[in-house]
C-alpha cells in the first residue's frame, strides 16, 4: 500500500513539473522577445526557466491568457507569430517603442477582451479584421501613428465598452456603425483628422458616459439626440468646425449637459433664422 501511494505521488508531481504551455505559444513568445530586443527590456525573461515564470506572462491551465509588458522598453515590430497566442484574453503593451503595422495574424486572437497598445509608434491603417475580435470590451490604441479611416467593422464589436483611438492621424468620417456598440461607455476620438458630421446615431448609445471628439475637423451641429443619453457626464467637442460655440463639459450631471446642448441648439437655430 505504501508503495502504491508513493507511486501515485511521484506520478502527480511529475505531471505538475511537466505541465507547460504548447510549443506554438512558447515560440510565439520567443519571437516577440527576439523582434522587440528582449535583452534590452527593463525586465527581461530568463529563457531557461518555465514560461509561467516570465515577467508579464500569465498562464492558466497551461495556456497563455495574459501578456502585460507595458513600460518595459519593447522596441521593434510585433512578429507574425503573435497570432499563435490563441488563448490570450488580455494584452497590454502600452508605453513602449513598438512600430510598424499590426500583423494580420494579431486578429486570430479571438479570445481577446482587452487590447491596450497605446503610446507606441504603430502605423498604417487599423485593419478591417479588427471586427473579428468580437469578445473585445476594451480597445485602446491612442497615441500612435495610425492613418486612414476608422473601419466600419468596428461596429461588429458589440461587447465593446471602451473605444479609445485618440491622438493618431485618422481621417474620414466617424462611422455610423459605432451606433451598434450598445455596451459602449467611453468613446474617445480626439486629436485626429476626422471630418464630417457627428453621427446622430450616437444618441442611441444609452450606456455612453464619456464622449471626447475634440481637436478634429468635424462640422455641422451637435446632434440633439445626445440629449437622450442619461448616463453622459463628459462631452468634449472643442477644436472643431462645428456650428455651435460649445464649451467642453466634464464631470457634470447629465441634466446640465442636456441644458447645455439645448441652449446651443436653440442658439444655432435662431442664428440661422436671422
Amino acid at each position: 500500500m505504501k508503495y502504491l501511494k508513493l507511486t501515485f505521488l511521484c506520478f502527480f508531481i511529475s505531471n505538475i513539473v511537466s505541465a507547460t504551455v504548447s510549443q506554438a505559444e512558447k515560440e510565439a513568445l520567443l519571437a516577440l522577445y527576439d523582434s522587440t530586443q528582449g535583452e534590452q527590456w527593463n525586465t527581461t525573461w530568463n529563457l531557461i526557466t518555465p514560461v509561467e515564470s516570465w515577467y508579464g506572462v500569465t498562464v492558466k491551465d497551461n495556456k497563455v491568457v495574459e501578456l502585460n509588458l507595458h513600460m518595459n522598453n519593447l522596441q521593434g515590430n510585433l512578429p507574425q507569430e503573435i497570432g499563435n497566442l490563441i488563448h490570450l484574453q488580455k494584452i497590454n503593451l502600452g508605453f513602449n517603442k513598438l512600430k510598424g503595422n499590426l500583423p494580420l495574424t494579431f486578429f486570430n486572437l479571438k479570445e481577446l477582451n482587452t487590447v491596450q497598445l497605446f503610446m507606441n509608434g504603430f502605423e498604417g491603417h487599423i485593419p478591417n479584421e479588427i471586427g473579428q475580435l468580437v469578445n473585445l470590451e476594451v480597445l485602446e490604441l491612442f497615441s500612435n501613428s495610425f492613418t486612414g479611416e476608422i473601419p466600419a467593422s468596428i461596429g461588429d464589436l458589440t461587447n465593446l465598452k471602451e473605444l479609445v483611438l485618440g491622438s493618431n492621424f485618422l481621417s474620414g468620417e466617424i462611422p455610423n456603425q459605432i451606433s451598434n456598440l450598445a455596451q459602449l461607455e467611453k468613446l474617445m476620438l480626439m486629436d485626429n483628422n476626422l471630418e464630417g458630421h457627428i453621427p446622430s446615431e450616437l444618441g442611441i448609445l444609452k450606456n455612453l458616459k464619456e464622449l471626447v471628439l475634440s481637436s478634429n475637423a468635424l462640422t455641422g451641429d451637435i446632434p440633439y439626440e445626445l440629449n437622450y443619453l442619461s448616463e453622459l457626464n463628459t462631452i468634449m467637442v472643442s477644436g472643431n468646425n462645428l456650428n455651435q460655440d460649445v464649451v467642453s463639459v466634464i464631470d457634470r450631471s447629465p441634466e446640465d449637459i442636456k441644458m447645455n446642448l439645448e441652449f446651443n441648439t436653440a442658439t444655432s437655430v435662431a442664428a440661422e433664422e436671422d
